[in-house]
């Protein structure tokens, strides 16, 4: 058993502005995807130049911040928006969907994709080998926030928080959903694939890691199970993902497709 060290979430103050772990854990998830970008984009297959990852990153973090906390605030945390309709913008007091984020990113991706008339798939096959980094550090946030906790458990490698003894499902997330994620997507964009392939494979892994972690993760306490006494929101989010990217898989090696190098 481990003991949580119950971290301040502000690294420190500057007059009324707070520099807090968790927004700096995403500042570092996009820094890793720029960087990542840059080196992807050298590739003979890319199908974007230096600078365009520069203005690429920027859609990205748009999509992300404003996708990610729009979803959150309207599907997890709709009883704190109604009651000030500022929790919204409080992003730095943690609160960010991932499913949410998603979105964000894809009508970001779109958007751009049309202004450089790039196909949309060329683009999100190539911004997808990005995505799990920034995962992992923004688990790790949640980490350092005390929040999203799992379950009560008797395991070894449980952690004491405020009493009781839990599954740090948010290790577990940024473990999952964010490092072996990366290495296996890093791994099979290593060289080109059909278009949807990465795509895909990314939504397959992650609904199914996603949905796994949930069976140790406290669900939101005014949502709670939604059904049968066990399905969460989390569950009910990512399954539809594991069965999109299923289909994407399938769509990009069927028999007699010409290949379509992904980035």
């Amino acid at each position: 058993m481990f003991t949580y060290p119950e971290m301040d979430p502000v690294i420190f103050s500057i007059g009324f502005l707070k520099i807090r772990w968790y927004g700096l854990m995403y500042v570092i998830g996009f820094l890793a995807a720029w960087w990542l970008a840059r080196r992807r984009c050298k590739r003979a297959d890319s199908p974007l130049n230096a600078v365009q990852v520069d203005d690429l990153i920027f859609y990205g973090m748009l999509g992300v911040i404003i996708g990610g906390r729009v979803g959150y605030s309207v599907v997890y945390g709709w009883h704190d928006l109604i009651s000030d309709p500022y929790y919204l913008i409080r992003i730095t007091e943690g609160g960010m969907s991932f499913h949410g984020g998603l979105v964000g990113v894809l009508v970001a991706m779109w958007l751009y994709g049309r202004k450089l008339g790039v196909a949309f798939w060329r683009i999100m096959d190539f911004v997808t080998p990005m995505a799990p980094l920034g995962l992992g550090f923004g688990r790790i946030g949640n980490f350092i926030n005390g929040e999203l906790w799992g379950k009560p458990t008797d395991v070894a490698w449980g952690f004491l928080y405020r009493g009781q003894v839990l599954h740090p499902s948010q290790l577990y997330e940024a473990a999952l959903e964010g490092f072996l994620l990366f290495a296996i997507i890093a791994w099979f964009s290593a060289r080109p694939r059909p278009g949807m392939a990465v795509s895909g494979l990314f939504l397959v892994l992650y609904g199914v890691f996603r949905f796994f972690v949930e069976f140790y993760r406290v669900p939101d306490a005014h949502l709670d199970y939604l059904v049968l006494g066990w399905v969460t929101m989390g569950q009910i989010l990512s399954a539809p993902m594991v069965i999109i990217g299923a289909v994407m898989l399938v769509l990009a090696y069927r028999p007699g497709k010409l290949a379509q190098a992904s980035a």
